[in-house]
This record gives C-alpha cells, sequence and structure tokens, in this order.
C-alpha cells in the first residue's frame, strides 16, 4: 500500500499504542483520523494528525464517527482498531457487571468499528484492518482472565472475518504485542472484590508486581507502530504476528509443540502462582 493519501482510522488514539501508531503513521504519510472520547476534532497538538470523537462502547457514536471520517476525507482505506481497557484480578472475583466492561469496549468496540468501516473499505482498492490484540489472546495471563478471555474472543473474530472477506480487496491483520511501558499499566482497573477479603488476595497482588514489571520494563510502542506499518505496506498480510521481545513472541510460536501442563506451569511459576 503507497502511503499516500491513503486513510486511515486509529482507534484509541488518545494514548498509549494508539497515539504512537497515529503518529507513525502520519509521519509516513498517510492521512490520519485519531479517535478518542476526549477528541476535539482539531489536529493532535504533536503528531500532526486529525482527531475525531469516538466512544467504541457507543454504537451511534462509532457509526457517526466512521461516516465523518468518510465524508471529511472522502473515504477510507485503513482501520486501525486499538481502543482497549483492562480489567484485573481473579476471575471469581470478578463481576458479571466488570466482566462485560472488559468485553464492551475490548470485543464489541472492535465489532463496531469493523462493522461500521466495512461498507467504505470494501470500496476502497486496498481495505486493511489491523486490531491490536495480544499475546494474552494466545496464552492466558492469571488474574488477568476476562482481559485474556476479550484478546482470545478477538483471534476468533478474526479468523473469521478474514475467511468472510476473502472475495474483496480488504485483508485483515490481528497484531499481538507482548509487554510493552505504555500507560496502560497505570490505567489498569482493579476488580471490585480483588482487595481485602479476597481469597486470592496474596497470590493476586504477588502476580501483579510480575505483570506491572513486565510491562514498565517493557519494549518502546515504536516497535508495534512499525509493525502496524508493515502490516499496511504489505501486500499479502498475515492474519496473525506476535510483537515484542523475543523471549515473550517465541513463546507464542512455540506453544501448539509445548505440552499444555508444561506450559502452564512456565507460564503459573513466572507469576508466582
Amino acid at each position: 500500500m503507497n502511503a499516500k493519501t491513503k486513510i486511515v482510522l486509529v482507534t484509541g488514539a488518545s494514548s498509549g499504542f494508539g497515539l504512537s501508531i497515529a503518529r507513525d503513521l502520519t509521519t509516513a504519510g498517510y492521512r490520519v483520523f485519531g479517535a478518542s472520547r476526549r477528541a476535539d476534532g482539531g489536529l493532535d497538538p504533536h503528531g500532526g494528525f486529525e482527531t475525531i470523537r469516538m466512544d467504541v462502547d457507543d454504537d451511534a457514536s462509532v457509526e457517526s464517527g466512521v461516516a465523518a471520517v468518510a465524508q471529511r476525507a472522502g473515504g477510507l482505506d485503513a482501520v486501525v482498531s486499538n481502543a482497549g481497557i483492562g480489567i484485573a484480578g481473579a476471575l471469581e472475583d470478578t463481576s458479571s457487571a466488570e466482566a462485560m466492561a472488559q468485553f464492551q469496549t475490548n470485543f464489541f468496540g472492535n465489532h463496531r468499528v469493523c462493522r461500521a468501516a466495512l461498507p467504505h473499505l470494501r470500496a476502497s482498492a486496498w481495505g486493511r484492518i489491523v486490531v491490536i490484540g495480544s499475546l494474552a489472546g494466545r496464552m492466558a495471563i492469571p488474574f488477568q482472565g476476562m482481559y485474556s478471555a476479550s484478546k482470545f474472543a478477538l483471534e476468533g473474530y478474526c479468523e473469521a472475518l478474514s475467511m468472510e472477506l476473502r472475495k474483496t480487496p480488504v485483508r485483515v491483520t490481528i497484531l499481538e504485542p507482548g509487554d510493552f511501558a505504555t500507560g496502560f499499566t497505570a490505567a489498569r482497573v482493579m476488580a471490585g472484590a480483588s482487595g481485602e477479603g479476597s481469597a486470592y488476595r496474596a497470590a493476586f497482588e504477588a502476580a501483579l508486581a510480575v505483570i506491572e514489571k513486565d510491562e514498565t520494563t517493557g519494549a518502546d510502542p515504536a516497535l508495534l507502530s512499525q509493525a502496524v506499518r508493515t502490516t499496511l505496506e504489505a501486500a499479502d498480510p498475515l492474519l496473525r504476528q506476535p510483537v515484542g521481545a523475543f523471549s515473550q513472541t517465541a513463546i507464542a510460536y512455540a506453544k501448539p509443540f509445548i505440552p499444555p501442563k508444561v506450559l502452564e506451569g512456565l507460564i503459573a511459576d513466572h507469576f508466582k502462582c
């Protein structure tokens, strides 16, 4: 895909991965619209990309936001579906409302964006959907079980969507980042019942300390931004691709060949379960 004149919508573009991706694609010559709930419709002060207000949890907001991008730019060539949240805590301590909030943004938010964008993408000669999943969608993380479940769901969603779009110009890729140093760590929400009185409190706190250390010492978000750009520019992009430190991505590739009990033990030991 030639970056010139190509129009890309990036969700969750106010911080973290989304901001890095939007700025990198703008620098590379794409016309980028960065969507977030806090956007004011102007230009990002540092990245120079156009912003648009969108709440991926709301059907009408997504539909009007995508329509506004297509109207202002005269079409839409690619979507980078990045918006997401993280809820941590033991699954037993996670309420149904908390679980639904996790899926509302991470899974259904992605579906809303794809569904609204697809009529425009199918009209493009180079339609692309890049979903930001997670290595936690390949290998579950203890005490981030609901987050992992939402990312596992995205894997199935993208696999089915790719097959449904085989006879169109649109190609689908899910990128699976490992640990990266972003604001996601500070923004994580704890399950309400995960504090005092939880049967899992000590184990949760031990695992959370490992999780936060891995994230804060993780890779530079620029690595994921580069993977997004490479995916957009590929003639025939991969359906799924792990991104991050070799020690993490190698396990994702090796998972089918590791006995399940062995893999479970390795992961549990790492998170001190």
